[in-house]
């Protein structure tokens, strides 16, 4: 029961820090509990998606597809208060031109947003609502779990393989700076496994788009990961943003590609 009590408290701590969600902590609250916590970020990300699906439903009911695509990216922008939205505009104005790694990490310290980062904005989320608007509701529901899901996990398994390229002294968040342990890495990636298995199968989800869209969000976190580990010579916050961004992305896109056979 008490490990029971620590993990809920450690999930408690992760929907506070990636969510606008007011979460209640006690006095004995430890700052150590931030860098334990990275192992439900894939949890948090279940509920996001969640609630994303009933905006999608509610938006689909009420308007139309695309007004519901946009109305369900809006609300998961809301939600997490653009937190990986701006890492994601951080990340493109960095490495957008040929910089050198110092003033890469300087740029990204800069809270204006480059022609760079507005394009990479536009582009993702642009993206993100044309094929939520163009799959059947059920399909685009269930991605959108298992979207925010496996994101969030591609983004814990980035920190455990790749040192922190920036100050850790001075990060917004210090305690992710530091590596998180392998049984760390092992319960995000569960919490993938449970979602995936528990998306129901039949006509509007088939099992191939469940297993090519994880593949092509992990292969979007390989590539982002020698992309950082190159120019950067490792990760920041900023990055794990945009490899939340780029991954879920990636999931949709996939999905949407193995759907359209069904939807001829």
């Amino acid at each position: 029961m008490a490990r029971l009590q620590y993990e809920l408290r450690l999930f408690l701590v992760a929907l506070q820090f990636l969510t606008r969600v007011p979460v209640p902590h006690g006095a004995d609250f430890q700052p150590a509990w931030l860098n334990a916590s990275v192992r439900h970020f894939p949890l948090v990300g279940a509920c996001v998606g969640g609630v994303a699906a009933l905006v999608l439903g509610l938006g689909e009911w009420l308007f139309t597809p695309l007004v519901a695509a946009l109305l369900s990216t809006g609300a998961t922008v809301w939600l997490t208060g653009a937190f990986h939205e701006d890492g994601l505009a951080d990340t493109c104005d960095a490495l957008g031109g040929a910089v050198s790694r110092e003033r890469a990490l300087e740029i990204m310290k800069d809270s204006r947003i480059g022609t760079y980062g507005a394009v990479g904005l536009v582009l993702v989320l642009g993206l993100k609502a044309a094929v939520l608007s163009a799959l059947p509701l059920g399909s685009a529901a269930a991605a959108l779990v298992l979207g925010h899901t496996c994101s969030r996990a591609a983004a814990v398994a980035l920190i455990r393989w790749l040192p922190y390229a920036g100050n850790a002294d001075r990060a917004k968040a210090k305690p992710l700076a530091r590596s998180i342990s392998a049984p760390g890495v092992a319960v995000a990636l569960g919490w993938v496994v449970i979602v995936a298995l528990l998306l129901p199968v039949d006509d509007a989800v088939v099992p191939n788009q469940i297993l090519f869209g994880l593949i092509a969000a992990g292969a979007a976190a390989m590539l982002l990961a020698r992309v950082f580990q190159r120019r950067l010579g490792g990760i920041t916050g900023d990055t794990l943003g945009a490899t939340q961004q780029v991954s879920e992305l990636l999931l949709l896109l996939a999905w949407l590609a193995l759907q359209r056979p069904a939807m001829a």
